[in-house]
């Protein structure tokens, strides 16, 4: 079967599953958190603004592999939604998310918000820890998965010297320089480099190397992560909540490396890297109401009735990026 279909399928099943309206309002979609849902997943609680980001970030995706208008409906009330569940407003006091959203709401042509969120992102940046943004308001911690999507959005915006002062931060203060991972961030006011490696990002520092034509730092990261983050040329998953969307946004990253760089080894290394976890994941799902059913670990069959973390909004949509990304692929 094609990937395209595959992702399809996933597209299906996702939508089918968890999309919802808010508080039954009409003209309303959102992603429920957990499927089956509670009666508190019903009331969209807790609110998971960056799991539905990517959500939009999915159909954006979708739109591109196969234009449907009935899909525009659905872009419409999820961006339409997602503003009335964060009420009201665009902007949050987490850096990151608004970063995430920005680049989703860049895909479909959404420039009014992209430009209020981008602002206020940007409103994050302090000269402490060498430059950067912080996670979070008032917080002192500045992370890769806040100033990757930071960047990808602002070299898509055109304000090509903040993504390079955003890049540069990465490249000089997060880049192990022993085996080229990317750390997950620094605390601002120690100094300190937390040292733990998370797959997105890998995936968000890619990304803004793609961007930002830089080619050597690109190769090395998708060098690193074959080397690190794939074993069996799989990509680890690391769990359920917002650790189930984190592979799915490196291998949304990989497919555009294989497509971007260079012909040679790098390229076709991200190529095989987002195929044989497609494979993986597709061999792995069970065939669930709607369609099929994912989990965390695309190695791990899914078992049924589905429990923990393969009930998340998040894991689902952790595959669906990772079946958009093979269908790029396709021949």
């Amino acid at each position: 079967m094609p990937w395209s279909e595959c992702a399809a399928e996933a597209e299906s099943a996702v939508c089918a599953r968890h999309l919802a309206r808010v508080w039954g309002l009409p003209g309303t979609a959102l992603g429920l958190p957990a499927w089956p849902p509670t009666t508190r997943h019903r009331l969209h609680r807790p609110w998971h603004y960056w799991w539905n980001a990517h959500l939009l970030d999915c159909l954006a995706d979708a739109r591109l592999r196969a234009p449907d208008p009935e899909r525009e409906v659905t872009i419409a009330r999820l961006v339409r939604s997602i503003r009335l569940r964060n009420r009201g407003r665009w902007t949050k006091d987490y850096y990151d998310d608004m970063a995430w959203l920005a680049l989703a709401l860049q895909r479909i042509g959404e420039h009014e918000p992209v430009r209020i969120l981008l602002d206020a992102v940007w409103a994050g940046w302090s000269v402490d820890a060498g430059g950067g943004i912080r996670w979070r308001s008032g917080d002192s911690f500045k992370n890769a998965p806040t100033n990757g999507p930071a960047a990808i959005a602002f070299a898509r915006a055109g304000e090509t010297d903040k993504a390079r002062k955003l890049f540069s931060w990465l490249e000089n203060r997060l880049v192990d320089p022993d085996t080229g991972l990317v750390n997950d961030g620094v605390r601002a006011d120690t100094g300190e480099c937390v040292e733990e490696i998370f797959t997105y990002c890998q995936g968000v520092f890619l990304g803004a190397c793609l961007e930002l034509s830089e080619v050597d730092a690109a190769e090395r990261t998708v060098r690193a992560v074959a080397a690190h983050l794939a074993p069996g040329g799989v990509l680890r998953g690391q769990g359920g909540g917002d650790g189930g969307l984190f592979a799915g946004i490196l291998a949304r990253y990989l497919a555009s490396a294989a497509k971007r760089l260079p012909k040679g080894p790098a390229a076709d290394v991200a190529a095989e890297l987002v195929l044989d976890s497609a494979s993986a994941c597709w061999r792995g799902a069970a065939p669930a109401e709607h369609g099929p059913l994912f989990g965390p670990e695309w190695t791990d069959p899914v078992e049924l009735p589905p429990r923990g973390a393969a009930r998340d909004l998040s894991v689902q949509l952790g595959a669906w990026l990772l079946l958009e990304a093979a269908a790029v692929l396709d021949p």
